[in-house]
């Protein structure tokens, strides 16, 4: 599966971005899906993760109450509503797609799309 983020961009403190990954091929639905980010000179952190149907999801704990995270499957697309946004938000975000692994930890990422950069002013 091919993937694509979109979505970023310049927002002031206590704005709010939805981002979107589009995924490609008509498998989609049976992957878990999840967002990560990676900050200038810090290591790539997980973000949120959802199941295949979209009835479960699994945040961070820096991001439970202001980011959500959602599934279209019938578009291929997995999303990630952010609000309440911080200026140490700022990151690139990249999804992220998993058929193995243990729900909802220890998936194994075997699909990443490209990054898109949000950018949070204080």
């Amino acid at each position: 599966v091919q993937l694509q983020a979109s979505g970023g961009g310049l927002v002031q403190a206590g704005g709010s971005l939805r981002l979107s990954c589009a995924a490609s091929g008509r498998t989609f639905s049976s992957y878990v899906m999840g967002w990560f980010r990676q900050a200038p000179g810090k290591e790539r952190e997980f973000v949120a993760a959802i199941n295949w149907t979209g009835g479960r999801t699994y945040y961070a704990d820096s991001m439970k109450g202001r980011f959500t995270i959602s599934r279209d499957n019938a578009k291929n697309t997995v999303y990630l509503q952010m609000n309440s946004l911080k200026p140490e938000d700022t990151a690139v975000y990249s999804c992220a797609a998993a058929r193995r692994g243990t729900w909802p930890t220890s998936m194994l990422w075997d699909f990443w799309g490209q990054g898109t950069q949000v950018t949070v002013s204080s």
